[in-house]
């Protein structure tokens, strides 16, 4: 088809039906009425010979030509968007934009209070929601622009999007402060192999190369817990004498409310790079410029971003 037969507002419609995945929400969204939507959706039916969309009970599922559709389209409209807002601004004074964050439950720990902190200071109408970064539909929820920023060591953002590294940690040994260990003013393989442990199993994140780390270096560990998250280590660190292998920053965060202890690790482990990641198509949006700025500002050495979207390693 020709791009003279297609009206423009057709895609639009397209586009959020995608994100919203409800007639009501998109009518509510657009400022339409729910039959203007689904008129509209005929026309677009009609026009590309597909369903596009599918009534479940649950909302309107795209079928498979629509699910092909939307990450081109989306990209296409939001490049419009930007050539039309070219001299637009952003005050953060006054601005009540949401941003959505991808993060671990470790970059929650981290990274949430800072910046609650800061945005009241700073941006009091600016709100976060945060979502969890082991989604496996991450790439495409940032490149439709549902997720704004993503945070962490995330390899599976590669081709159309940025990175900024904030900062490279280390990992240490976190125990209670009664524990056995904790005089020590760094744990020896020896000891460390003699403990009883916590594991973290971090589905979706770069942590996992310490686990990789650890059997490279044939350290048998006696585990009595394993645990999906980091969450929960805190509370179960205060009870018992375990000890966790935790990312550093994590370890600061907890020590004080838990009465914990972090130590150095005898051992050849690999540090992670912690970086924000974000789509090619907000790189230029001056919202995002300006929250990117303050993430770096407040976590990181400000950190050059890359010239372009990178391309897959």
């Amino acid at each position: 088809m020709k791009l003279e037969d297609l009206d423009l507002n057709l895609l639009i419609v397209f586009d959020r039906l995608m994100r919203e995945g409800r007639v009501s929400r998109v009518a509510q969204a657009l400022g339409m009425s729910q039959p203007a939507v689904s008129h509209a959706l005929r026309r677009l039916r009609t026009l590309l010979d597909d369903e596009l969309f599918l009534r479940q009970p649950q909302g309107m599922a795209p079928t498979p030509y629509a699910q092909q559709l939307a990450t081109p389209l989306a990209q296409a409209l939001q490049i419009l968007q930007e050539a039309l807002n070219v001299r637009a601004s952003f005050d953060p004074a006054t601005s009540r934009r949401c941003f959505s964050l991808a993060m671990t439950d470790v970059g929650e720990i981290y990274f949430l209070p800072v910046l609650m902190d800061h945005l009241a200071a700073v941006a009091p109408g600016v709100t976060l929601r945060a979502v969890a970064v082991g989604d496996p539909g991450l790439p495409e929820d940032m490149a439709a622009g549902r997720i704004d920023l993503a945070l962490g060591t995330l390899p599976r953002l590669q081709t159309g999007f940025f990175r900024q590294t904030l900062f490279r940690q280390g990992y240490v040994a976190l125990m209670r402060e009664q524990h056995p260990l904790a005089r020590y003013a760094a744990i020896s393989a020896a000891r460390y192999r003699r403990a009883t442990h916590v594991r973290v199993v971090s589905a979706g994140t770069g942590h996992g190369v310490v686990e990789d780390a650890l059997d490279r270096l044939g350290i048998d560990r006696h585990v009595a817990l394993t645990v999906p998250h980091y969450v929960a280590l805190g509370h179960v660190l205060a009870h018992a004498d375990l000890v966790a292998t935790v990312p550093e920053r994590f370890a600061e965060r907890v020590c004080g409310p838990f009465s914990l202890r972090s130590r150095p690790l005898g051992l050849s482990l690999p540090e992670s790079e912690i970086a924000q990641h974000w789509h090619s198509h907000l790189h230029r949006d001056p919202g995002h410029q300006w929250f990117r700025a303050r993430v770096a500002d407040l976590f990181g050495r400000r950190a050059r971003a890359q010239a372009g979207p990178e391309t897959p390693a």
